[in-house]
């Protein structure tokens, strides 16, 4: 796979589902078992995500929620949705 970019689209795919508690989230792949826990900045990139799929559009959505240096944030981001790819609780688009 390429290395994921700014200009990448991501879909959660139908197998996943995200339960969501005191501002943190466990994602759970139905067909392989895996899962994920997010702490609270994590839930805000997740959500940022589903609600946009364009990663692009998810920093901008985020970038005014946390006081980090943007390209600090823009890298955090992209190790998240990779991580994420790997273990097939998101695909691309």
């Amino acid at each position: 796979m390429a290395e994921l970019n700014l200009n990448d689209r991501v879909v959660v795919p139908d197998g996943v589902i995200a339960r969501e508690l005191d501002g943190e989230t466990v994602l759970l792949n139905l067909d392989t078992g895996i899962y994920f826990g997010l702490d609270t900045v994590g839930t805000g990139i997740w959500r940022a995500i589903r609600a946009n799929g364009s990663l692009q559009d998810a920093l901008a959505a985020v970038e005014g929620d946390y006081d980090v240096e943007r390209d600090v944030l823009r890298a955090d981001l992209l190790d998240l949705v990779s991580r994420m790819l790997a273990k097939g609780l998101l695909q691309t688009a």
